[in-house]
């Protein structure tokens, strides 16, 4: 039973723009915290942005002012736009919840930036 599935990944160059999308299929979407990870080769998977159900969202410094974290609760979708990235921002991207426990990660999404 996949609850979370990540679509959107590609390849882009420098200086591009992808928008991420999280399709979630569990009650109570609306009024829980949802939030985008990454994860790098040999890393952990790594908070960089959340929304509350009230709409409040934060982001770690490295993608402030360039990604945007944005939902529609009657669609139960979740989305990461994704502005000016950097061969940094190369990684998977899974979506979760933000607070409490997590769901069963899903495959994730890749991205890659690179000319």
């Amino acid at each position: 039973q996949v609850q979370l599935v990540e679509s959107g990944g590609g390849l882009v160059q420098p200086g591009g723009s992808l928008r991420l999308s999280c399709a979630v299929s569990i009650l109570n979407f609306g009024i829980r915290t949802w939030a985008w990870y990454r994860q790098r080769p040999g890393e952990e998977r790594d908070l960089i942005a959340m929304i509350t159900g009230g709409d409040l969202t934060n982001y770690v410094d490295f993608v402030q002012g360039r990604f945007t974290i944005s939902k529609e609760n009657t669609a139960n979708m979740l989305y990461l736009q994704m502005n000016s990235l950097k061969p940094e921002d190369t990684a998977i991207y899974y979506c979760n919840t933000g607070q409490g426990s997590r769901l069963p990660w899903g495959q994730g999404t890749h991205v890659i930036v690179s000319s």
